[in-house]
């Protein structure tokens, strides 16, 4: 237990939250508590909010308010699902929602495991606030956030200097409106870029095993549509695997992800990975010099030694696990499909049959509704497609 200051800093700014000893007008002892703890939680993140040091101290432990306050939030809050009483205390099963000011028209939505203690007068207080088992951290968890704003980004890091910060900010504003000249502007028309210090930063972010990325410069998080709300995108950063790319590659890459940033409301089920990862790579490479044997290396060794591809990517070609050669093979073989897209049809052809598969019901096969933008975006049909897409291999690779 803390020290008598902390005892009478918690009791003169939480008075209302003493354990009552009996319950009333039917409630239970238990739901006392769980409302109390609500409520205690509701106080911390208001502080949170208007920045008040004093009283988010109040209410118990502090190290997230001294990792969070370059955190610019449009909200906060906390809702608790669950109370189990501990020897110490209590621990509270919760689900935490927040926004940052000005970039995120959704939520963030997190669990958190807040572990609890009380005082002798029977006033709660919080003395950890820890991700939920299972559940990828949030930055703060791995140290102090640093933020730098630019014009269409917030880079936020932890365990980063502002000065490397800000070269990332450099470039996702050139990427935002890179993306909207292709994309257009029907989205955010902001990024925010997360930096952790290292690989294994990035992996306790995304909740997975650090093999599962490396090599992988960068991903976006957020789920695909279909559920009628896109949660809030970020894209992270895996250090690492970013600083071994020349100044090209990097800004591919952030281009790349912004991409996805961008369609998102516009991917569902019905999206082939080749269509989504190949439209991110066509946008970050659009006016740049990297002719198709230099960006497609992997796959231009294998069309040279005759062993062209006999159907495009398939969605588990993509995966983080699979071998790193197949694997590139299937984001060249996305590129060049998008690629082929754009010499033939036009790149506003392109853009229309990436939105036409987007609106596909998410109960419509794949199949159908490939099938159905094939033909009436494109005018041609999946087999002829195929057959064009190799040949294209063939004529670009060689």
């Amino acid at each position: 237990m803390a020290g008598d200051g902390r005892v009478r800093r918690v009791g003169a700014a939480a008075l209302c939250l003493v354990l009552p000893l009996v319950g009333c007008a039917g409630r239970t002892a238990a739901d006392s508590a769980r409302s109390e703890v609500q409520r205690l939680l509701d106080m911390r993140s208001a502080a949170l909010l208007r920045h008040d040091e004093g009283a988010y101290d109040a209410t118990g432990a502090r190290a997230e308010y001294t990792r969070l306050r370059a955190l610019p939030l449009a909200s906060w809050a906390y809702r608790v699902t669950a109370l189990r009483r501990t020897a110490a205390g209590a621990t509270a099963d919760t689900e935490l929602t927040y926004r940052v000011a000005g970039y995120d028209r959704a939520p963030v939505d997190t669990r958190r495991t807040v572990a609890l203690s009380r005082t002798a007068q029977g006033t709660w207080y919080v003395t950890a606030d820890r991700p939920a088992g299972g559940v990828g951290q949030q930055l703060w968890d791995q140290g102090t956030v640093t933020a730098v704003p630019g014009a269409h980004s917030l880079v936020l890091g932890a365990g980063q200097s502002p000065a490397d910060l800000g070269a990332y900010v450099r470039m996702a504003d050139r990427a935002v409106p890179a993306v909207s000249k292709e994309w257009g502007t029907d989205w955010t028309r902001k990024v925010v870029v997360v930096v952790p210090k290292s690989l294994d930063g990035m992996a306790g972010l995304l909740g997975s095993p650090a093999a599962d990325y490396r090599g992988i410069a960068a991903v976006t998080t957020g789920e695909a549509g279909g559920a009628g709300r896109t949660p809030a995108d970020r894209v992270v950063i895996n250090p690492d695997a970013y600083a071994a790319l020349g100044t090209l590659g990097r800004q591919v890459v952030l281009t790349h992800e912004t991409t996805h940033v961008a369609t998102r409301t516009r991917t569902t089920s019905a999206t082939p990975l080749w269509l989504s990862e190949g439209y991110a790579d066509w946008i970050g490479y659009l006016d740049t010099d990297r002719t198709p044997t230099e960006a497609a290396p992997e796959l231009a060794r294998a069309v040279r030694d005759g062993r062209v591809p006999a159907a495009l990517p398939t969605d588990k070609d993509f995966g983080f696990t699979s071998d790193p050669t197949e694997l590139a093979q299937a984001y060249e073989g996305g590129w060049l499909a998008c690629r082929m897209i754009a010499d033939r049809w036009g790149p506003a052809r392109l853009t229309a049959f990436y939105r036409a598969l987007g609106t596909h019901s998410t109960h419509s096969t794949r199949t159908a509704a490939l099938t159905d933008a094939l033909r009436t975006v494109l005018g041609t049909t999946p087999r002829a497609f195929t057959a064009a897409w190799r040949q294209y291999l063939g004529d670009q690779l060689r």
